[in-house]
């Protein structure tokens, strides 16, 4: 009683000196109502110092330790309490917060990670108890806890799977251990307790020397998957070791041998075997998922892998390939729903790619969707992929829709994140924009379109000081997106000289890239040499590529009406490029035309979004 009493009373003192109110306590807890998330931190921060500077050489019977839980949202006052959804997520949330610690939700988060001077570090989505959808929580990580004990910040559920070491004697092989790397990224994204690593984040460490630790840092991840694979005749070989990034220790080690047909389940086994590790305890839902057999056809499975191998390397020769052994795949095992998935995925990116008419691939991307949904309803990849193809029709409600459900079905899947990052821009909504994008991003951190649009959100939020770090922090992961987004930086400061230095950077990366053409266009014309910027709309319209490209060059040289004559076209043709013209610092001045309002108008009545 005695440790209790002056536990309340050092607590009391701070809730005035943040403008906290006290609406009661409960037991040895509190209840406590502060104006902004801003004071709410500040004040439990300040008091988890006072406390731990209080526990300094005391006894462990003398000590007294708190967990702080806090969230953001509306609350019903009646009585002198407060009542309403809002309190039952925050004392969920106390719990997961370590004695003396400190977790927030996904919504104090968005208000205060620019505010504050220490770090904090996702714990993941968490389900919790008479919450409807599970909940990112963040931990606000301590500076005395940071000095005793080094890397608790990672969170050892937030699982990269490194590329599996290719030790067959075959070279030809290697697609087979690549294979094995994503499959394994697929199996341990289906236990929704894990945050897992896409796999072209990690297939970046193909070959690395890096250690645990250092790879642990640059993807956030407080746990390694790695291993190797032999494979030899119809026999395969499988080594594979969990690592904790902090200590560089061992978890857990295991080789398996069997025959190529029992693959499934050496995957299945390996998954289970890291959640039992790292203290998951799997739904039956989730053992189902990881039990499934995708295909009894190994040969199928085998072209698959290729297919999966060719898709990654994203070159308009590499993706062709890749259709072939999706197709093969499918002839060989019509019921196999992921190579459905991949032969529409080929399409898609071959569309997107400006390398195949959009409206021609368009009925085969629907169908192979179509019939990878009636064969597996839950799969997370054929939703995403049909979110996609939705927003490409300009159906809002249908994009969201299926990307809220993939996102449902598999949380690490950040394909979902950047279409619902697409919507928010659509609806005006650029605070959920940069939520969206941030998530993709940390969920696939060495992807060059993520980089690319974080950055480009923030510059195009005024989020400027945060648009510099990201790019100082991403030039050597992705120099190409990187010196393409400080082009639209250095023209918004009117740098004309140095945003020409940038693009000329991005040239010898990428030099037959659609953006060279446009953007090399659009900083002549700023220049004042109309006549190569007329030059660069020539060879757009002759490469008969996007009419949006046309629309930015004759905006730069202030050519108004055919500007948008040009965005309009582009609406109609559904290749609109919503987010850059709404949101933009380059395009300011046309967003003060009363043109803007009814393209934008039009652009939300043909989204469904507007009568």
């Amino acid at each position: 009683m005695k440790l209790l009493e002056e536990h309340r009373a050092l607590v009391r003192s701070f809730f005035p000196r943040h403008n906290g109110r006290e609406v009661k306590t409960i037991g040895d807890g509190f209840l406590v109502e502060f104006g902004s998330a801003l004071e709410a931190v500040r004040c439990a921060y300040d008091i988890q110092q006072s406390l731990h500077e209080l526990n300094n050489g005391r006894p462990a019977d003398r000590k007294v330790q708190m967990r702080v839980g806090i969230h953001l949202g509306d609350v019903i006052h009646s009585q002198g309490d407060v009542y309403g959804d809002a309190v039952n997520v925050a004392s969920r949330i106390e719990p997961l917060a370590s004695p003396g610690g400190i977790c927030i939700s996904e919504q104090v988060y968005g208000q205060v990670k620019n505010k504050l001077e220490f770090p904090m570090s996702s714990l993941g989505k968490k389900e919790l108890k008479n919450v409807g959808e599970a909940m990112e929580v963040y931990k606000v990580v301590l500076p005395w806890e940071k000095q005793e004990t080094p890397g608790q910040g990672l969170d050892k559920k937030r699982v990269a799977v490194l590329p599996f070491a290719n030790m067959s004697p075959d070279p030809n092989d290697e697609y087979f251990a690549d294979g094995m790397t994503e499959e394994l990224i697929t199996s341990l994204s289906g236990v929704k307790q894990f945050t897992v690593i896409a796999r072209t984040s990690v297939m970046k460490y193909k070959g690395s020397q890096k250690g645990a630790s250092d790879v642990g840092k640059e993807l956030g991840v407080g746990s390694l998957l790695e291993g190797s694979v032999r494979k030899a005749g119809n026999r395969v070989r499988i080594a594979a070791q969990l690592i904790d990034t902090a200590t560089e220790g061992h978890l857990w080690a295991q080789n398996y041998d069997r025959n190529l047909d029992d693959i499934f389940a050496v995957q299945s086994e390996i998954a289970e075997k890291v959640a039992g590790e790292l203290k998951v305890q799997l739904l039956q839902s989730e053992k189902k998922t990881l039990e499934r057999k995708p295909t009894e056809n190994i040969e199928a499975y085998g072209d698959f892998l290729r297919g999966r191998e060719l898709f990654g390397e994203g070159t308009e020769s590499s993706l062709r390939q890749a259709l072939k052994f999706f197709e093969r795949a499918v002839e060989l095992d019509p019921s196999f729903a992921r190579s459905h998935v991949g032969v529409a995925e080929c399409h898609q990116r071959l569309a997107n790619g400006e390398y195949e008419p959009w409206d021609v691939m368009l009925p085969a991307v629907k169908s192979s969707l179509k019939r990878a949904l009636e064969l597996d309803p839950d799969l997370a990849e054929a939703h995403a992929s049909l979110a996609t193809v939705h927003f490409n029709e300009d159906d809002v409600p249908g994009a969201e829709a299926e990307a809220r459900r993939a996102m449902e079905l598999n949380p690490s899947l950040p394909e979902p994140y950047r279409i619902l990052f697409e919507v928010a821009g659509v609806k005006g909504e650029p605070e959920e924009m940069v939520k969206c994008i941030e998530t993709a991003y940390r969920l696939d951190p060495i992807l060059p379109s993520y980089i690319r649009l974080l950055g480009y959100t923030y510059l195009a939020t005024g989020r400027v000081e945060e648009a510099l770090e990201h790019w100082r922090k991403t030039e050597h992961l992705s120099p190409a997106e990187t010196y393409r987004a400080m082009t639209d930086y250095y023209l918004s400061k009117g740098d004309i000289a140095t945003a020409r230095e940038m693009h000329a950077k991005f040239v010898k990366l990428r030099p037959t890239h659609p953006w060279v053409t446009y953007m090399g266009g659009f900083i002549d014309a700023k220049a004042g040499d109309r006549e190569k910027a007329l030059q660069a709309i020539k060879e757009i319209e002759e490469r008969k590529l996007n009419p949006n490209f046309v629309a930015y060059v004759y905006y730069a040289l202030g050519d108004m009406d055919r500007y948008f004559g040009y965005t309009n076209r582009a609406l109609e043709e559904h290749r609109l490029v919503a987010n850059f013209v709404m949101y933009s610092p380059l395009l300011a001045k046309a967003r003060e035309d009363p043109r803007y309002k009814e393209l934008v108008e039009r652009l939300r009545r043909m989204n469904g979004l507007a009568k």
